[in-house]
């Protein structure tokens, strides 16, 4: 719990970290620009500021809910593992560890059971599982990490294309 409890501290000091750093280098570079070029125009710098602090502002909001969702996903996928432990145990001790001081032919049974619960209900749940996991590295990786909204068209990366636009410069 000690190191738990040392990176949520990290994490709660680097919000105002993230939400005041980055204005205050801006404003110390904008205010050695002023002086080495002898501006005259304050009302414009001071209104750059406090773009610059909702900016901020807003960039800080984004990573913090981005934390929080992604430790949620996360959270989703632990979950389903931990139920697909406890089921392979529940269906272990039901099927097969009921069945063994039976005879022989209750065991048969009961491992035919366990194999079709575990085929049905366990793989069904690793197929699933998996499928979450590369849904969200997607959606939830790729979004955070490479997708601005900027208004610049997606265009797919084509080597026939690459290969046309060469042909076509020579």
């Amino acid at each position: 719990a000690g190191i738990q409890n040392i990176l949520l501290a990290i994490a709660g000091i680097s919000v105002p970290v993230l939400l005041l750093a980055k204005p205050y280098f801006l404003s110390k570079e904008a205010a050695s620009h002023a002086h080495s070029a002898h501006d005259d125009d304050d009302d414009d710098e001071e209104h750059g500021f406090g773009e610059i602090i909702i900016h901020q502002a807003i960039e800080t909001i984004e990573f913090v809910l981005g934390m929080v969702s992604n430790t949620a996903s996360y959270l989703r996928l632990w979950a389903l593992s931990l139920a697909h432990s406890e089921l392979a145990t529940v269906f272990w001790e039901k099927a097969m560890l009921s069945t063994l001081n039976l005879n022989w032919f209750a065991t048969f049974i009961g491992y035919g059971i366990f194999a079709g619960t575990t085929f049905g209900v366990l793989l069904m749940m690793d197929v699933l599982e998996c499928f979450l996991h590369a849904l969200r590295l997607h959606w939830v990786e790729f979004q955070n990490k490479f997708f601005h909204a900027d208004g610049i068209r997606f265009a797919p990366y084509s080597f026939k294309q690459i290969l046309s636009d060469a042909s076509a410069a020579h």
